[in-house]
């Protein structure tokens, strides 16, 4: 899919893998319409790129936000792409994670892609080709612990891309799922960064994941992971899950007590 000169909706772009994707969809000639809670931030991004591109601050987790934008882009459209990309993190151990958090995680990274999705389906099938990408995560393949219900979202999501993509097989819409690994953006706390500093893995640039999507695009690529050995591991879980419990047992000890040091 060349992207140039098609208009294309970024969610969750003023986050540190939204503005490099921001950045990499630009210089390949993308007219964006940027989208997050920020105006400022959204605003700035916009006017530091190459081009002209809009923006629009909303809520995707409220029904007024997300008519709000099936609205503006209906006024600027038509929309050839769909990156649902706006999404949260939580690092807890089940037993210490309210309510509240749990609602806002799963409607933001699993609820808020498929009703953005299905609102703006018509415009997409109105430019009659283009494409619709999700966001996910190596942790849409691996249950991990510590980050169950960040875990659930993203299961939940990388199922529903898959529905979506047979359901539109006859259209001229293809679908792709996007997973990275870990990544260096502001949605990690500090706990998680010396988590993945004990573990040893390894943390992307957001540029890595930027430059991953346009290869994922250019090359039709229906399912991207990102990472070795990340993406083996996550193969490995759907063959021999057992062997993936063992291993990662033996960092539940790390995890349990990163995820409860702010108790302390």
């Amino acid at each position: 899919m060349d992207v140039q000169n098609k208009t294309v909706v970024l969610t969750g772009a003023s986050g540190g893998i939204g503005q490099s994707m921001a950045q990499e969809l630009a210089k390949q000639g993308a007219r964006l319409i940027l989208v997050g809670r920020h105006s400022a931030k959204l605003e700035t991004l916009a006017q530091s790129l190459d081009g002209e591109h809009l923006s629009i601050a909303v809520d995707l987790s409220s029904h007024d936000g997300r008519h709000q934008l099936f609205e503006y882009c209906a006024r600027n459209g038509p929309i050839n792409v769909l990156i649902n990309n706006a999404g949260v993190s939580a690092f807890e151990m089940v037993e210490n994670q309210n309510d509240s958090e749990i609602s806002d995680l799963l409607s933001t990274n699993l609820t808020s892609p498929i009703l953005v999705t299905k609102g703006l389906l018509p415009l997409l099938q109105m430019a009659g080709d283009g494409g619709v990408v999700y966001v996910g995560s190596t942790f849409g393949s691996i249950g991990y612990p510590g980050f169950s219900a960040y875990c659930a979202s993203k299961f939940g999501l990388r199922g529903y891309c898959e529905a979506l993509r047979r359901e539109l097989s006859d259209s001229g819409l293809q679908v792709f799922y996007l997973a990275p690994r870990a990544t260096n953006t502001a949605l990690n706390s500090s706990r998680i960064t010396e988590l993945n500093r004990e573990l040893g893995n390894t943390v992307d640039d957001p540029l890595i994941v930027a430059k991953a999507l346009l290869k994922q695009l250019h090359t039709d690529k229906i399912n991207c992971y990102i990472g070795w050995p990340e993406k083996i591991f996550a193969r490995l879980n759907a063959l021999l899950p057992v062997l993936v419990d063992t291993s990662l047992r033996k960092q539940l000890p790390v995890i349990r007590r990163l995820a409860n040091s702010h108790r302390d």
